[in-house]
């Protein structure tokens, strides 16, 4: 489905500007899960539609950044995801330290992984949401995804987003963007226990 997106994007921004756009990077990777959702359940809770948290407000990140981290919602109340890794600037350890255990984080990401990260990089500060198309790969050291709005730009005062596909970097890249003080990233993954309906 993001492909088809994607495809349909041609290289062009979209609106990601409004609340409601599908092309804001959450809205985008929202959009995706709630598009497919329909048709799967946790065989533990197989009546139980299934939801994508929100983020983490603000107020409640403290003491780090927004966008790292999502709400806390139980499974049995339609929550189909677990914490698969999970990597906060620890400020008591060297850069180095953070550093090395940031990219061990990021060679634990798997295809299908919804990441969540707030950054300090080329394309902005702030947070970000995306979706990981592929496993990493140890022999480039790179991982792929999908998302919208990473890249973007201004148009008589309003955001436009471009739509990605099989994006491509080395975890490296990522580790620039989330590794510094207050900021951090999270892997969330599906639950074991996915059926169709």
């Amino acid at each position: 489905m993001a492909e088809e997106i994607y495809r349909k994007a041609n290289g062009r921004a979209q609106p990601a500007n409004s609340p409601g756009d599908i092309y804001v990077c959450k809205n985008f990777t929202v959009h995706l899960f709630r598009e497919n959702r329909d048709d799967y359940r946790m065989a533990a809770f197989p009546d139980v539609p299934l939801l994508i948290p929100n983020n983490l407000p603000a107020k409640e990140s403290k003491p780090y950044s927004y966008g790292i981290s999502w709400e806390n919602v139980a499974a049995e109340k339609g929550n189909p995801f677990v914490i698969g890794a999970q990597f906060f600037y620890n400020a008591d350890e060297s850069k180095q330290e953070n550093r090395a255990r940031a990219i061990e984080f990021m060679k634990q990401v798997q295809r299908g992984d919804f990441f969540q990260m707030s950054a300090d990089y080329y394309y902005g500060i702030g947070a970000h949401s995306l979706v990981f198309t592929g496993d990493y790969d140890p022999d480039t050291g790179t991982v792929t995804w999908t998302d919208s709005n990473m890249k973007g730009e201004k148009k008589n005062g309003k955001r436009y987003g471009y739509v990605q596909f099989d994006a491509k970097k080395d975890i490296e890249w990522f580790v620039d963007a989330f590794c510094v003080k207050g900021r951090g990233a999270t892997l969330y993954r599906l639950r074991d226990d996915i059926i169709k309906r």
